[in-house]
C-alpha cells in the first residue's frame, strides 16, 4: 500500500528520488535521519513526521503546514533555539517505535499552505540541515538509504488517515487483535461489523447461515442494489464482499452455530454474540465460557420482556431474569476491569412507556 501510494504520488516519488529516507507509518509521512543541532552544539538526527492527506491512491494537498519531530529542540550552530519554527512541545506516539517529541510551524511564503509534500518536507529538512552543516559539512538528510516496506501484510487496502488526523494511531493499535468473531449478521451484527471493520483487527470471522433478503436492506448499514438483492446471497458473503474494497481479513462462515459445531469458535480472541433467538444462545455462550473467550452478548427482545442474559467468563456472573407485566429492576455488576460501574435497566409492561436505560 505504501509503495503503491508513493508510485502514484509525484511528490512522494520526488522525495525518494532526491534520496530522502521516506516511510509511511500509520497514516503519517516520515522522513528519517534529518540532521539538526542540539543545545550542546552537537549534530544529531531525528525524523520529520507529517499527517498524510490522501485522495484514493495518491496524496492530496497537505491540510496543515505543521510537522512533528522526534528529536530534541533544534538549535543554530551556537546552540540557540530556532524560535522561527518552534510550535509545541508535546509527546505524541505515532506507533510503538515512533514517538514525536515536539512540532514545528513554518508557513510558506504567501501563507497559502504547501502545494505538496515534497515542498513541505524539504522546506523543514532544509531549515534543520542548514544549521547542522555549519558544524558538519557532510550532514545531509539525503542519505539514499532504502526504507523497507512494512505493508506486506497490510490489513487495510488504503491508509487509515482518520486515526492520524485525530492523533489516535497509538490508541487504535490497542484494537489490533488477531481475530474477532461476530455471530449473527442481522440488524445488530451488521452494525457491529461496520464499526469493527474500521479497526486494525487482523481477521473478522462472520458466522450466519441466513440469506440476505430485501427487508435486511432496511435494517443494516449501506445500500444494496436491486441486482444484489435479486441474487439473494448469504449474509456473510454479502457483507464480506461489501467490505472487501476497504480491507483484508473478513472471513465468512455460512452456517449457524449450535452445539454440534461450536468448537469452531476455538482460537477467537473476542466474540460479539448478535443473535436474537434465545434458544440459539445457550450452546454458543456455554462454549465461549468453556474456552475462556471474552465476549459481549447483545440482547434484542421482541417484547419488553427479557428472557436471559449472561456475561462472558471475564465478567462477573450475572443474569437478567424474565420480567413480564410488572416493572422489574435489576442491577448487575460489570467487569472487574470496571469495578465501580453498574448498569440499571428498567423494563415496563408493553402497555406502559419503557423507561430510559442509563449507565453510570
Amino acid at each position: 500500500m505504501s509503495k503503491q501510494l508513493i508510485n502514484h504520488s509525484p511528490d512522494l516519488q520526488a522525495l525518494v528520488d532526491d534520496g530522502y529516507e521516506v516511510e509511511i507509518r500509520q497514516g503519517h509521512l516520515v522522513i528519517h535521519n534529518v540532521p539538526y543541532v542540539n543545545a550542546e552544539r552537537k549534530v544529531r538526527r531525528g525524523a520529520l513526521v507529517s499527517i498524510l492527506d490522501v485522495a484514493g491512491d495518491r496524496t492530496a494537498k497537505p491540510s496543515t503546514h505543521v510537522v512533528m519531530f522526534t528529536g530534541e529542540q533544534p538549535c543554530d550552530k551556537h546552540g540557540r533555539e530556532l524560535p522561527q519554527i518552534k510550535h509545541q512541545v508535546k509527546r505524541t506516539a505515532i506507533c510503538d517505535d515512533l514517538v514525536s517529541e515536539r512540532s514545528f510551524s513554518s508557513k510558506p511564503v504567501g501563507g497559502q499552505g504547501y502545494n505538496d509534500y515534497h515542498e513541505k518536507m524539504t522546506a523543514y529538512a532544509a531549515i534543520l540541515e542548514r544549521h547542522a552543516r555549519a558544524i558538519d559539512a557532510n550532514a545531509t538528510a539525503q542519505t539514499r538509504r532504502v526504507i523497507e516496506s512494512q505493508d506486506a501484510d497490510a490489513i487495510f487496502k488504503y491508509i487509515d488517515t482518520a486515526s492520524s488526523r485525530a492523533g489516535i494511531t497509538a490508541v487504535s493499535k490497542k484494537l489490533a487483535l488477531d481475530n474477532v468473531g461476530i455471530i449473527g449478521l442481522g440488524g445488530t451484527g451488521s452494525y457491529v461489523l461496520d464499526l469493527i471493520a474500521k479497526t486494525p483487527v487482523r481477521e473478522i470471522h462472520l458466522f450466519d447461515g441466513d440469506d440476505f433478503f430485501q427487508y435486511n436492506a432496511f435494517r443494516s448499514p449501506g445500500a444494496p442494489s436491486v441486482e444484489q438483492l435479486k441474487a439473494v446471497p448469504k449474509k456473510v458473503h454479502y457483507w464480506a464482499a461489501r467490505y472487501a474494497p476497504m480491507r483484508n481479513g473478513i472471513i465468512p462462515h455460512d452456517f449457524h452455530i449450535d452445539a454440534s459445531n461450536a468448537d469452531c469458535l476455538e482460537g477467537m480472541k473476542f466474540v460479539f454474540v448478535c443473535v436474537d433467538r434465545g434458544d440459539a444462545k445457550p450452546p454458543i455462550i456455554e462454549k465461549l465460557e468453556e474456552l475462556g473467550i471474552p465476549f459481549i452478548d447483545v440482547e434484542w427482545a421482541s417484547t419488553w420482556s427479557m428472557t436471559s442474559w449472561r456475561a462472558s467468563s471475564e465478567l462477573r456472573q450475572a443474569r437478567w431474569i424474565s420480567g413480564s407485566t410488572s416493572e422489574t429492576r435489576i442491577v448487575s455488576a460489570l467487569p472487574a476491569a470496571m469495578p465501580t460501574a453498574s448498569i440499571r435497566t428498567t423494563f415496563r409492561s408493553r402497555t406502559s412507556t419503557p423507561s430510559t436505560q442509563h449507565w453510570r
